[in-house]
């Protein structure tokens, strides 16, 4: 799968050590991305919808905890301003 989403349990944040993760925010926009490497993110905040090139879109809202494959190109749209948790690899 190339982006996966769960609801992960605080036991299992506390596991990934999701708190010491940095943080990202982004308002408000559109753009295009292609993850170089695995990323592993949890949304504190915001809403976003994940366009695939194969026109499948995957739905990201606050309290998901997301994966995306490396290699994956997309395109984020951002409807609620995002902060997040992220680590690489």
């Amino acid at each position: 799968m190339e982006v996966e989403v769960s609801k992960p349990t605080q036991e299992v944040l506390a596991q990934l050590g999701v708190q010491s993760w940095p943080i990202w925010e982004k308002e408000k926009s559109s753009f295009e991305w292609f993850y170089d490497e695995k990323e592993t993110c949890f949304f504190l905040e915001g809403k976003v919808k994940i366009e695939l090139p194969d026109g499948k879109t995957v739905h990201i809202n606050k309290g998901d905890l997301v994966t995306f494959a490396k290699g994956v190109r997309c395109i984020w749209h951002i409807s609620q301003k995002v902060k997040k948790h992220y680590t690489f690899g």
